[in-house]
């Protein structure tokens, strides 16, 4: 008996265990499976990729939640590192809020430098069991382009938000109250004189430039391997770089989730009312990113 998965490919299943099997596949394996085989069995939470079998969801979620842990771990405790480093200074103007001792773009790129090289850390240690989406975007709009199968993108969306909550008191725990009251956890919020609006459609584009960064070199099965990480790293920080001082530069509604729950849960800032801005924003751009790569690359 096989199990099927994502409609072309199989894999054997141990009935007596109730999983798929582990390990390599034969040579003889046979790869020819269809949506209405006799022998498969829809839903089973494994898969084969290429040659290999693929983790269960029950892995591939636990590796999300680390992932997004780290993530949060350490690039939004960079950004609450940096305020309480700057606490008491007096900012240059009221759009400056005086983050750092570096200065304007100088703490943007420490922050955003920190954010991309925990990502590029994560793909290249946790890619290969999960994908490594860290990220709810991403994984909705592999969703959305039919790359990804509803049942395993809510779970994986759960574990991602779980795992960036865990990271924000994690990092609590490490600094003590200050990362709170002074840091903010590194929560995101719009920047002074920049509306609701406008918070979001940067957000969107940001995260359309990220998504389809991810869609050429992580997704595209004619990607040159080995630099997925890399790549969107930088685009990560470049991002934030360029857009971090106007809405904070999430891209990623779990990045912003972990500290809000947080920061709400232990006495520091309540910023519930901009949340949307930060499942809108991304939401829109990694869908609309996934969307146009597909067009431009079906000829």
């Amino acid at each position: 008996m096989y199990c099927l998965r994502y409609g072309h490919l199989h894999e054997p299943y141990d009935q007596e265990r109730s999983r798929c099997l582990g390990g390599r596949l034969p040579a003889s394996f046979p790869e020819t499976a269809t949506e209405n085989a006799s022998d498969a069995l829809p839903g089973l939470q494994c898969c084969v990729w290429g040659w290999k079998i693929m983790a269960s969801l029950s892995s591939r979620s636990i590796a999300e939640g680390v992932g997004t842990l780290l993530l949060v771990y350490f690039g939004a405790g960079a950004a609450a590192i940096t305020l309480m480093i700057a606490h008491g200074t007096k900012p240059a103007t009221t759009f400056n809020i005086g983050i750092g001792q570096l200065g304007g773009l100088g703490d943007w790129f420490a922050i955003g430098i920190s954010f991309g090289i925990v990502i590029a850390a994560v793909i290249y240690a946790l890619g290969r069991v999960s994908g490594a989406h860290i990220n709810p975007a991403v994984t909705i709009a592999l969703w959305a382009t039919k790359r990804f199968p509803t049942g395993e993108a809510a779970v994986y969306v759960i574990a991602q938000c779980a795992g960036a909550a865990i990271g924000s008191l994690l990092f609590f725990l490490t600094v003590g109250m200050d990362a709170v009251t002074i840091g903010g956890l590194g929560a995101t919020a719009p920047f002074p004189g920049i509306g609701y609006g406008q918070a979001i459609l940067v957000e969107a584009i940001a995260t359309f430039v990220l998504m389809l960064v991810i869609m050429g070199v992580a997704v595209d099965k004619q990607a040159p391997p080995g630099f997925a990480g890399l790549i969107i790293g930088l685009t990560v920080a470049g991002m934030i770089t360029a857009t971090g001082n106007i809405a904070g530069a999430s891209l990623n509604p779990a990045r912003t989730f972990g500290p809000y729950i947080m920061d709400w849960t232990l006495g520091g800032p309540n910023l519930w009312i901009f949340l949307p801005i930060y499942i809108i924003g991304p939401l829109i751009g990694a869908v609309l990113a996934a969307v146009f790569y597909d067009r431009i690359t079906a000829e």
